[in-house]
């Protein structure tokens, strides 16, 4: 007996396709959608804020702390307004659980697993070889000049 499980989620168990997605609709409370003038300083200060928040991240990928996540916070704050924001998160939702599933996948973990070895093994010999013919000298025994 077919159930339909075996289908697409986003079809019904007759084959028809789902409705079609509800456009995006503003977050902004129903007091400040009511009047245009304060619905667009809403949608100014979530995108100061989504941009503030996106350059922190921006900056903390070469600076400590966690870049990746305060970049896509900020593109979910921006998701809370903008239509074209929220259909790049959906966008990097997909790629990113892509992704996911790739590295879990065994010949991509056996590939990555020799690639790291064989650049350790890489690094090692070239600190090996540094050491040989430079030696260590550590920094608090180095003697003025």
């Amino acid at each position: 007996m077919n159930t339909g499980s075996d289908r697409e989620t986003n079809e019904s168990a007759t084959g028809e396709p789902a409705a079609a997605e509800t456009p995006h609709v503003s977050k902004a409370p129903a007091f400040i959608k009511a009047r245009r003038s304060l619905h667009l300083s809403w949608q100014v200060g979530v995108f100061v804020v989504g941009l503030a928040v996106i350059a922190a991240g921006v900056a903390m990928l070469v600076l400590p702390g966690p870049g990746w996540v305060a970049i896509f916070a900020g593109l979910a704050i921006w998701a809370t307004e903008f239509a074209w924001a929220h259909l790049v998160l959906r966008w990097t939702k997909r790629k990113v659980t892509e992704a996911a599933q790739k590295a879990l996948d065994p010949k991509v973990r056996r590939r990555n697993i020799i690639l790291t070895t064989v650049g350790l093994v890489i690094a090692g010999a070239l600190i090996g070889f540094y050491l040989w013919k430079y030696g260590l000298v550590l920094p608090w025994d180095i003697k003025d000049q």
